[in-house]
């Protein structure tokens, strides 16, 4: 069962480690980035391996010396530790044999809105914005703000920002959907609890070789960049929108005072809705999946909730509930992901009928 696959595997491994070493490649750089991203995801599949197939010759000797009424007894018990260890190998080879995302180890692009609830779910889209950026701190992600826009009383109207890292797309995948939020609003005189949403979009960030937009295919619009309550924060045209004209997608950013600066931003983002919407197009599985990932906001749709009157927060998908909110809230979200990436690697397993 797993042979076939994992001589394969250990052959590229072979093949990148011997790549890795060639002057053409090294001075490639993007090209030498991408032979280092997947030698590295490959050795732990092709040192599980190595070890599983050391397993497999002791157990062939182990079985050889049971033929030795001397040393029967001690043959037999080393069998049974070495059979333990196989089953368990085994079972993390079945992982390795799990189709990745192609998407996984890229960056992403992140993207808060408010949805039922007004300015409660305003200040709670502020709440998962501050979250996510914590989360990033503590892996060693780098969190950018690409486009924020606020409310009156600091909520978020709207929030756009990158994590950037190996892996960042596989740990915050799981994050698409709509988060509810369950407590007593800042505005609420009679102390009644209020449920409240925020929508969670999470895209993997394309890079320029996989989405070539063409200058007649976009409109760039420039403005004057506003702040809370519509005061201009500067004198120049430096906010920018750009639309994609053969898709009608708009993005906008006024953040930074540069101009250059924002139409960077904004082309990023166009970029990775874009590779986001060819992907779907490619796969009829996707065709919704950026729909899906948001829904509508409404409070009956929610992939996990925060309730803070029982500093409770619960993941829906997963089945999980943790009683340490403030936590989680300060970025402590290995615990939810890592359960949902056991369902989904569970969910896979049953596909293959492994």
């Amino acid at each position: 069962m797993f042979e076939k696959h994992f001589e394969a595997l250990c052959a590229r491994y072979e093949e990148l480690l011997l790549s890795s070493h060639q002057n053409e490649v090294i001075l490639d750089l993007p090209r030498y980035r991408r032979v280092l991203t997947e030698l590295s995801r490959l050795e732990p599949a092709v040192r599980a391996w190595e070890t599983y197939r050391k397993v497999l010759s002791d157990i062939a000797g182990a079985e050889e010396l049971k033929q030795d009424p001397d040393l029967r007894e001690e043959a037999v018990r080393e069998l049974a530790g070495l059979e333990e260890r196989k089953a368990a190998l085994e079972q993390s080879l079945r992982l390795f044999l799990i189709p990745r995302d192609e998407d996984d180890d890229r960056s992403v692009i992140m993207e808060i809105r408010p949805g039922a609830g007004g300015e409660e779910a305003a200040l709670f889209a502020g709440l998962l914005t501050r979250m996510y950026f914590r989360y990033a701190e503590r892996h060693g992600f780098q969190a950018e703000d690409i486009s924020t826009s606020r409310t009156e009383l600091g909520g978020i109207k709207e929030a756009v920002f990158s994590l950037n890292g190996l892996g960042a797309f596989s740990r915050m995948k799981f994050e698409s959907g709509v988060h509810r939020i369950q407590r007593v609003p800042v505005t609420e005189t009679a102390g009644r609890i209020h449920t409240s949403t925020a929508t969670v979009a999470v895209l993997p960030e394309a890079e320029d070789v996989e989405v070539n937009i063409q200058p007649e295919e976009i409109r760039i619009d420039t403005y004057r960049a506003s702040g809370h309550g519509g005061q201009y924060i500067n004198r120049t045209d430096s906010a920018v929108r750009i639309t994609h004209l053969p898709t009608g997608l708009v993005v906008t950013c006024q953040d930074e005072k540069s101009q250059t600066k924002n139409k960077e931003k904004a082309m990023k983002v166009l970029k990775s809705r874009l590779y986001q919407l060819y992907r779907s197009e490619k796969d009829a599985a996707y065709a919704e999946k950026r729909h899906s990932q948001v829904g509508t906001g409404e409070r009956n749709e929610r992939i996990r909730t925060y309730n803070f009157h029982e500093s409770r927060v619960t993941d829906h998908r997963a089945g999980l509930t943790l009683y340490k909110l403030d936590a989680v809230l300060d970025g402590d979200l290995d615990e939810i992901i890592d359960a949902l990436t056991a369902r989904e690697q569970t969910e896979k397993l049953k596909a293959l009928s492994l």
